[in-house]
């Protein structure tokens, strides 16, 4: 039998989808798994578009969202930017 890759990226097809999939990897992910992540999503949307609202190259987003890449915050501010999300801080109740 033969299987293919699932590819995360042709699920996220809303906005409440990506949000609701970038919060749970957030919750339950590490560092690597968020960056894979907003890879993910921004597959999704499109590299071609995000490149020009990032003023980043295609080839520099494919390499800084890719699976074990540590990219600049500066980046991922971008990219989340572009991606319609925002970073947001809520206290932790205890």
């Amino acid at each position: 039998m033969k299987t293919s890759k699932l590819d995360i990226a042709e699920y996220l097809d809303s906005k409440e989808m990506i949000a609701e999939y970038l919060n749970a990897i957030l919750e339950e992910g590490d560092n690597s798994d968020v960056i894979t992540a907003i890879g993910h999503i921004a597959k999704s949307i499109g590299m071609k578009k995000i490149a020009e609202e990032t003023g980043l190259s295609r080839p520099s987003l494919y390499k800084s969202l890719s699976e074990g890449s540590k990219p600049q915050f500066e980046t991922i501010m971008k990219v989340l930017r572009a991606i319609g999300g925002e970073i947001r801080i809520d206290p932790i109740s205890a």
